[in-house]
């Protein structure tokens, strides 16, 4: 079984201009809609959510 551990998992955005290829990325319309999915991606992923900006959240595997 592959276990990964210390990786960014997903990149969710509002503005897609400011991220590129290497995870999958989320572009959402709004910052509640952000909210929204980063909490889901958290639990469905076994992340943890980090706003590197108001228009830019990853999830990490620690």
């Amino acid at each position: 079984m592959l276990v990964l551990e210390k990786a960014i998992l997903a990149t969710i955005t509002t503005n897609a201009s400011k991220v590129t290829a290497g995870t999958s990325i989320f572009i959402c319309e709004s910052k509640e809609e952000m909210d929204k999915v980063a909490a889901n991606l958290e639990a469905i992923l076994d992340g943890i959510s980090h706003a590197l900006s108001d228009e830019i959240y990853i999830i990490v595997k620690h």
